[in-house]
Formats: C-alpha cells, sequence, structure tokens
C-alpha cells in the first residue's frame, strides 16, 4: 500500500506514515471507522489500535534505532487535530538533539529522509519481523 503510505492494515485500524512529519519515521494509527472520541471506540477497536501503536513501536525500533519516543493523541480543533471528528494516535520517533531552529524560524522542519524511503525501510522492519 505504498500509494499512501499504509503499512499496517487490521480489521478496525491501520497504521500509516504522517504526511507531514514531525520526524523520520512518524507513522500515526487510525480506526477505519469514523471516529472523533476515545470513549466511543468499542473494545475490539481499543484493543486492536493499542496492539498496533505497540506493534508501530517495535517496528521502528528495528529499523530507525530511535532514543525515545513522543505517543499521542489530539482530540478537537482546539487540541490540533488535523482531522478533526477523526481520531488518530502518533507515534513519533526522537533523537538526541533532534530539534532545530527551522521550525522557530520559518515555519519549516527538517526531515532527513523522504517518506517513500522511510516506507521501504519500516516494511522491512516489518516483514523481517513476522514469522
Amino acid at each position: 500500500m505504498k500509494k499512501n503510505y499504509i503499512l499496517l492494515r487490521g480489521e478496525k485500524n491501520l497504521c500509516l506514515l504522517n504526511a507531514y512529519p514531525y520526524n523520520t519515521g512518524h507513522l500515526m494509527v487510525a480506526p477505519l471507522r469514523h471516529v472523533g472520541n476515545v470513549e466511543e471506540l468499542d473494545k475490539m477497536e481499543r484493543e486492536e489500535h493499542l496492539d498496533m501503536v505497540i506493534q508501530a513501536v517495535k517496528i521502528i525500533k528495528t529499523a530507525l534505532s530511535p532514543q525515545g519516543f513522543n505517543l499521542g493523541v489530539n482530540l478537537g480543533r482546539v487540541a490540533g487535530a488535523g482531522v478533526e471528528g477523526h481520531l488518530h494516535t502518533h507515534i513519533a520517533p526522537r533523537w538526541e538533539g533532534d530539534t532545530n531552529y527551522m521550525p522557530i524560524l520559518s515555519s519549516t522542519k527538517v526531515v532527513s529522509e523522504a517518506l517513500g524511503e522511510t516506507y521501504a525501510r519500516l516494511k522491512k522492519a516489518l516483514l523481517s519481523g513476522q514469522d
């Protein structure tokens, strides 16, 4: 599913690369059903969602060796939700010193790798971890 950078597809959720990443390897997990709030998720959606977040962290660790992660969900426009009314969890890998002056001076982020290249690295890590 490289066209849409979908890395994983479950029964209730999918995991894809963020088109506007904070860092290389920034993924998102989203329910397939249009849901805007965590309390609207059913039990199967919640369980698969968290399982997919955990799997995404493992894939990123294998492919990119980050030193840490930011995991987060923005609920509502005022909280920064880019797609209001559709819940998604961000998985952003972090490295020591990965912030720089570009966002402060010019509202620009420097990502060191093209999405297609990142997708290929993460997909390879995903496939190498399957039995």
